[in-house]
């Protein structure tokens, strides 16, 4: 296989996601997609021409997230008319499912130039809009294997994991401090680009629209557990609640503990981001400069009722691929889906969290389902240059019991 290159990667602020009042929630996914495409094209050099396939990861492909969007965001933007786009769709993970998918057609010798990245418009487009809940509404699934919301699987695996409810408040507590310096120091600068009102032609949002960086300890203290109702509400015709059927998988935990708020859960937001990976040779004979070299990507399984377990296999199959260790990693974007996730992972893994979203993660930032991991990507080379640091590991966990990582390595 050939190497494979990033040569920049590029993203939309995160807009809050509520309708009517989060300033992306009036501009469409596919304009947003669109207007991410061509800021990646005119801040790379790269011929449009030249690009092979746009790969586009998005969760809820319903509405005005269906009917490709990726196609329909190229034909949108004006690109050349051959230039091709498809959608993906791995929950949580799919933005950077996109960006691997690209790079694998270049690795294959298939494809010179390609663009992965994705977009999630969550005011637009809710959570469940597909109607397919985890279990794609099939009872013989259901039955077999009862996935209850992740937020109830975050809780189990805290409870397990024995993470107090303190603990989950002061990591919360840091991402939001640590994306505050990030924006006060301009470190999102170099990836991020305004969104245009396509109605009014006037900027929509030119900075992240979620963080609270004024956030206390106390006021997190404050905030309600926000899945204990959900986890007393029935799961089943037969009246169990979706916490006993969490632990008839896990009956060690007795009791789950519902320890996560909306202070330590990801926060739901509208946003795009695209990166585009070429080979060395193109590179070379075009004139694009080489920012990064994937150096590994993998995804791997896990029982699909904690579900949220992943992220620490696929990092570590990574790891494996690349002859690395988690100890030569020198910056780790490990999705804040919750804060139990990159906490249980670091443990793990054995990560110093120092080395842990350096510029805060979804807590603070938001987290567009479809876009993060492409967002993730970009992050962790704009760190290792801002840094110095030579890898990155940028992993997510992912619904139903999955995980995803990929290497970069800065040029």
């Amino acid at each position: 296989m050939r190497d494979v290159f990033l040569i920049d990667a590029v993203r939309t602020p995160r807009g809050r996601g509520r309708p009517g009042k989060g300033a992306l929630s009036g501009v469409h996914p596919q304009e947003l997609m669109a207007q991410t495409l061509d800021r990646l094209a005119s801040k790379s050099g790269v011929d449009k021409a030249a690009v092979s396939d746009v790969v586009v990861g998005c969760v809820s492909q319903v509405g005005e997230h269906g009917a490709c969007l990726a196609r329909n965001a190229l034909v949108l933007a004006g690109w050349p008319e051959d230039v091709t786009g498809v959608m993906v769709n791995r929950y949580c993970g799919s933005g950077l499912q996109a960006v691997a998918f690209a790079a694998m057609g270049v690795m294959s010798g298939m494809q010179e130039v390609a663009i992965g990245g994705g977009v999630e418009s969550m005011s637009r487009v809710p959570m469940g809009s597909d109607g397919g809940k985890l279990d794609g509404n099939n009872p013989r699934l259901a039955a077999k294997v009862p996935m209850v919301p992740q937020g109830i699987s975050a809780d189990l695996i805290a409870t397990l994991e024995g993470v107090s409810r303190r603990e989950l408040d002061e990591f919360a507590l840091a991402s939001q401090r640590k994306a505050g310096v990030a924006i006060a120091e301009g470190r999102f600068a170099k990836s991020l680009f305004p969104v245009i009102d396509p109605a009014t032609g006037a900027v929509a949002l030119d900075r992240d629209e979620h963080p609270r960086p004024d956030t206390t300890i106390e006021a997190l203290a404050k905030l309600e557990p926000a899945f204990a109702a959900m986890g007393a509400a029935p799961g089943r015709s037969t009246g169990e609640t979706l916490d006993q059927l969490a632990l008839s998988r896990y009956p060690q935990a007795r009791e789950i503990a519902h320890v996560h708020t909306a202070g330590s859960s990801s926060g739901i937001v509208d946003g795009a981001a695209a990166v585009l990976v070429a080979s060395g040779d193109h590179a070379k004979a075009h004139g694009l400069r080489p920012r990064a070299k994937i150096r590994a990507m993998a995804t791997a399984g896990a029982e699909p009722v904690i579900m949220l377990t992943a992220p620490a296999a696929a990092s570590q199959k990574a790891l494996r691929l690349a002859g690395l260790r988690a100890s030569d990693i020198d910056v780790w974007e490990i999705n804040e889906a919750f804060a139990i996730v990159p906490l249980q992972t670091a443990r793990k893994l054995e990560i110093d969290l120092s080395r842990v979203n350096p510029n805060g993660g979804a807590i603070a930032l938001g987290h567009p389902l479809g876009a993060t991991g492409a967002m993730l990507l970009g992050a962790a080379v704009d760190e290792l240059e801002r840094s110095g640091g030579a890898l990155a590991l940028i992993t997510l966990c992912i619904g139903g019991g999955m995980g995803i990582a990929l290497i970069v390595e800065r040029v």
